[in-house]
């Protein structure tokens, strides 16, 4: 893989650094700011929303750009905004920073998986893609932590200071790496936003999306909740929280890591088996979630199988949206961000319906059950239309289409 996939990852272990570390500086910002921890909450939603609404809205912004163009006003939009974040001594502003760092890091997101498509062999583009999310899992193994230690030792607002260092790499890895010329996916040479738009309402990159969201809900869903689980099931002490996120994140690194040799020539045989295994083992991690070893394994092997499976659907989105270059990334980061908000609502509606710690388990059982069938659904009905006689393009097509 090209360093300078590398040095984008660096960008994406930033990015999600900041998505995900308010959840131990809350506290601190509600101190400081002189507002209620749930308005200091709310800063986490504002981003999640942004993420959302963002990952397409900016991928189509940035169409007319050169890639180099449109990674380099993302990437120095996020770390601008963190640097008015930790400045900022009002609430307003620090909220609207969130959204704005949330707009960025969706734009940046969907363009760099284009961007990595793009730099590898057409048949690498599972590796390329498990480089870039790879980030993300090192986000929850080390970049949360360090910001929650970086908030006791000297203020929430050094772990913001920090974001904005951490991406400084990338942005000269961007100017000098990432090429200048146009964009392939630009207006005059591709489809456009109205010929990407028709080219992904196609079934399967439909139902590949759909996959996504709720493997990646079934995932955040009991991620969220892992803290009371291991506290009020398990029964570890509160000190042992930190080292129980690092763990499902080490597992979610080494998921996406193993991912990346296998998405490229066995996608189906991935996401199959890898589905199946999830479901059996967020049952099974329900069941047996008051045993401290049996819930130390199961945590780890599920931040596997989540990210290894998650990881091989974005790859398959890129695969597939051939008529959407720059839209595909952008639906796709959308789609994994449906799932990331949805799902813990989901497991937070158990919890609050008195069905107890346990409960979040079980809504990611349900989720990923659903993800299963749909997927059987999908591939019953691609079957029958292949035999039926179609055309050639869509048989063509059920090389790497054959599960979803």
């Amino acid at each position: 893989m090209p360093l300078v996939l590398h040095l984008l990852r660096l960008a994406v272990f930033a990015q999600g650094t900041s998505e995900f570390m308010l959840s131990g500086l809350l506290p601190d910002i509600a101190r400081d700011l002189h507002i209620s921890v749930s308005a200091a909450g709310s800063l986490t939603s504002a981003f999640a929303v942004g993420m959302v609404i963002g990952a397409p809205l900016m991928a189509m912004l940035s169409m007319r750009w050169s890639r180099r163009r449109a990674l380099l006003t993302f990437l120095v939009t996020f770390l601008l905004v963190h640097v008015v974040g930790a400045l900022t001594t009002h609430y307003a502003v620090l909220l609207a920073t969130r959204v704005l760092a949330a707009l960025a890091n969706a734009g940046f997101l969907a363009v760099a998986l284009t961007t990595a498509a793009a730099m590898v062999p057409p048949d690498a583009k599972g590796r390329a893609t498990s480089v870039l999310l790879g980030g993300t899992t090192l986000a929850c193994v080390a970049g949360v932590p360090a910001g929650a230690l970086l908030g006791e030792l000297w203020g929430w607002r050094s772990a913001f200071w920090a974001v904005a260092l951490v991406s400084l790499p990338a942005v000269l890895a961007i100017l000098r790496s990432v090429p200048d010329g146009r964009a392939a996916h630009s207006a005059d040479r591709g489809p456009g936003a109205r010929g990407e738009l028709c080219a992904l309402r196609s079934p399967r990159l439909v139902v590949i999306m759909l996959l996504g969201a709720l493997v990646n809900g079934a995932t955040f869903c009991t991620f969220t909740y892992l803290a009371p689980l291991v506290t009020g099931v398990t029964g570890f002490g509160a000190g042992w929280v930190p080292a129980v996120l690092a763990l499902f994140g080490l597992g979610s690194f080494v998921g996406v890591s193993c991912a990346g040799r296998l998405a490229d020539t066995r996608p189906v045989p991935l996401l199959v088996s890898g589905g199946a295994a999830l479901l059996l083992g967020w049952t099974v991690l329900a069941l047996t979630a008051g045993s401290p070893v049996a819930a130390l394994v199961l945590i780890f092997v599920q931040g596997a199988l989540s990210f290894a499976v998650g990881a091989t659907l974005v790859s398959q989105v890129l695969y597939a949206a051939t008529g959407a270059p720059t839209l595909g990334g952008g639906f796709a980061t959308a789609a994994l961000n449906v799932g990331a908000a949805t799902g813990p609502w989901c497991g937070g509606a158990a919890i609050t319906a008195g069905l107890g710690y346990r409960s979040p388990l079980w809504v990611s059982a349900l989720l990923t059950a659903l993800a299963l069938v749909l997927a059987g659904v999908a591939h019953g009905a691609r079957r029958r239309r292949a035999k039926a006689g179609e055309g050639p393009e869509e048989r063509r097509t059920m090389r790497l289409s054959d599960g979803p």
